[in-house]
């Protein structure tokens, strides 16, 4: 069998950060947007890109703009995002 292929440009995002904010397991995820609990993880881990359509479903989970879940670009910390916005 042969290794997995990771994408040439991988979609990074925040699903792990933003569940643990939530105090939401990966199995509770996976049953709101009607996949498997180890596609969550597989997202996580970035070995699994999302659809389109999935990354929509996540986002209205946590009521948030595709651009704060998913980058083509690795995001920074969180704190580092909030205090440069306070300055």
């Amino acid at each position: 069998m042969s290794p997995k292929k990771k994408p040439a440009l991988p979609i990074h995002n925040r699903i792990r950060v933003l569940r643990a904010e939530r105090d939401m397991s990966r199995t509770d995820l996976a049953t709101l947007v009607d996949v498997n609990p180890q596609t969550v993880g597989a997202l996580e881990r970035g070995d699994h890109s999302p659809s389109l359509d999935l990354a929509f479903r996540i986002c209205e989970v946590f009521t948030l703009p595709v651009e704060a879940v998913f980058s083509r670009t690795e995001f920074g910390p969180m704190s580092t995002e909030i205090y440069r916005k306070e300055q």
